[in-house]
């Protein structure tokens, strides 16, 4: 397919900003072009492009450079994709709900209608309701988060939407390290149409850093350097990303220790009379159905165990993150003393 065609004219028109980085991307030289302060130890413009990012994430990857670009957290890869396919009050974008809420409220700003598909009572998408939507040539995008975020659960069945969906296909993955099931990475060359988004807040520990990735076809990350803003992830962001890359054995450490705290949570759930249900997950967190989701949250929260009341998104649930050791305890004890 040509990608092309799901492009905005304005933004197939957009002349893109250069800035001083851009233009002159050594390292060396005494520099006058970007008219920095010369004093202090943050003066200079960080990198556009993120080089050292992108090659790093590649290799780890095995994904070309050309094939990554670096947001300011995922939620400006999910801005951007709006921003370059969307006509605002014209196009729309589908998603599958309960799921993450940023899709929504991207959508709300953009001016673009979204629709939501309900998922079924396991979680997974309807197809048969979906398959009308996949010939609808006004929707642009279809936002699917697998692992899902609130109800934990990797979604199913993708490959059908891949096949059959024309616009882009947005696969957020920000979990997919907790998840025994593979990233769809593999699959990324086959269809030009797809985007995955990632991100360094989860697993990798960095969520004060806001480091989102997309990873898409060289076309389409050519469209997200043309929009995004010239300096969109500062020096320090990238280097504390490019620390906690280079950490791996201390990466899947960290990972193995929730993984394995999350086993134990949910041992520890199971045996308290006001867990109704606690749902499948493939993520860092729980959702928990109770007898009375508000009354837990707002106990808790009296006991400064702060978890996520999503009573209004799924009945009487709470989504409950795996901590630390220490952390988890708290939790436990606290839910058994409230019985």
């Amino acid at each position: 397919m040509n990608i092309e065609n799901l492009i905005r004219p304005n933004i197939a028109r957009l002349v893109p900003y250069s800035s001083a980085r851009s233009e002159y991307d050594g390292t060396e030289g005494t520099f006058l072009d970007a008219n920095e302060n010369p004093f202090g130890n943050l003066n200079r413009y960080p990198d556009p492009q993120q080089k050292l990012l992108k090659q790093k994430l590649g290799f780890i990857k095995k994904i070309p450079a050309e094939n990554i670009f670096i947001g300011n957290g995922s939620d400006e890869v999910i801005d951007l994709a709006l921003r370059i396919f969307c006509n605002p009050g014209v196009d729309k974008v589908l998603t599958f709900t309960p799921t993450y809420g940023m899709y929504s409220v991207a959508a709300d700003i953009n001016d673009v209608e979204l629709i939501s598909l309900p998922l079924d009572r396991n979680f997974q998408i309807d197809f048969e309701q979906l398959k009308p939507f996949l010939l609808d040539e006004t929707i642009k995008i279809i936002f699917i988060c697998s692992p899902n975020n609130p109800t934990g659960n990797s979604i199913q069945s993708i490959h059908y939407i891949l096949e059959n969906f024309r616009g882009l296909i947005f696969l957020d993955e920000a979990y997919i390290d907790f998840s025994v099931y593979p990233s769809a990475l593999s699959s990324l060359m086959s269809y030009p149409n797809l985007l995955i988004s990632q991100t360094l807040s989860k697993a990798y520990g960095l969520a004060a850093a806001r480091v989102g990735i997309a990873y898409a076809s060289a076309d389409i990350i050519r469209l997200y350097n043309k929009v995004k803003p010239p300096y969109n992830v500062s020096s320090l962001n990238q280097d504390a990303a490019l620390q906690a890359l280079s950490g791996t054995k201390v990466f899947e450490l960290r990972v193995q220790k929730i993984l394995k705290q999350r086993d134990k949570v949910r041992q520890e759930l199971e045996k308290i009379p006001t867990v109704f249900k606690i749902y499948p997950t493939e993520a860092n967190f729980f959702l928990v159905e109770f007898t009375d989701a508000d009354k837990v949250y707002n106990y808790l929260l009296q006991r400064q165990v702060i978890t996520r009341n999503r009573n209004g998104v799924v009945k009487n649930c709470i989504r409950i993150t795996i901590g630390s050791k220490k952390e988890n305890k708290k939790l436990i004890t606290a839910l058994k003393k409230m019985t």
